[in-house]
């Protein structure tokens, strides 16, 4: 059985620049892996190629998910089989009901993987037991995509995504950005509750303390694209207690 996840030698050019320099990286059903590394290290980049984000140019290595190549999906196909990004800084969308974005992403995965759409009765009931599971309260779910929402609100409405939308590869880009440690607390609490034994998380994150709260099963850090590091969850610390200089330097 192929791993879910399988980036090979990968490089990545933004216009004239080569951001990422032959990263590799395989991740398992099951795991949780955690990317840590300076800024400009190519953290976010790995996480917008591998989710199809346009504007990256892909010179060279694979990206296997499921034992298929991702590089030849577009973005919405990807979503489908599985793949989902819970944005850095999610964005706003005025006048598109929250209720409407997710009703409409979620029977545009199930047309695509060809099942049934939910009619309006049975997803308005599915999201709010969702909601209520996730303690993301009625209100949010009223109001426009992320309008006026805190960033502890962005990132429950990003986990609320993935608990409807069941993604085999959660991928969170930074997402203790811009939070305080309730926020922190209550929006990775809903991230550990859709830790299952067929579905992997790659966690990006500049900081130790996340980690606190999802707990990875293997961490590496990232330092002029690529991977120079791999260890288990001690790894974290760590980089806490003394910083990415030295491993800086190895990349170099």
């Amino acid at each position: 059985m192929p791993s879910l996840l399988e980036v090979k030698n990968l490089q990545v050019r933004v216009e004239d620049r080569e951001i990422l320099h032959g990263l590799t990286l395989t991740v398992n059903a099951g795991e949780v892996h955690a990317i840590m590394g300076p800024n400009g290290s190519g953290k976010s980049t790995l996480s917008h190629v591998i989710a199809g984000k346009p504007g990256y140019e892909v010179t060279g290595g694979e990206i296997l998910f499921k034992g298929e190549d991702l590089l030849e999906m577009e973005p919405d196909e990807r979503a489908a089989k599985g793949v989902f990004l819970a944005f850095q800084y999610p964005v706003e969308i005025p006048g598109v009901a929250t209720m409407t974005f997710l009703r409409t992403a979620l029977n545009a995965q199930r047309k695509a993987r060809g099942e049934d759409e939910f009619s309006t009765p049975d997803f308005l009931k599915k999201v709010r037991e969702v909601a209520a599971s996730l303690n993301i309260p009625q209100d949010m779910l009223r109001r426009g995509v992320n309008v006026g929402f805190s960033g502890g609100e962005k990132k429950r409405n990003e986990v609320l995504q993935m608990a409807l939308f069941q993604p085999s590869l959660c991928i969170l880009d930074e997402m203790d950005s811009g939070l305080d440690i309730d926020a922190l607390r209550i929006a990775s609490e809903g991230v550990n509750a859709l830790r299952t034994s067929d579905r992997a998380m790659v966690v990006i994150t500049h900081y130790q303390r996340l980690l606190n709260y999802i707990v990875p099963d293997h961490v590496h850090v990232m330092s002029k694209g690529r991977v120079v590091k791999t260890g288990g969850k001690e790894l974290a610390l760590e980089l806490e207690a003394s910083g990415y200089a030295q491993y800086e330097d190895a990349a170099a």
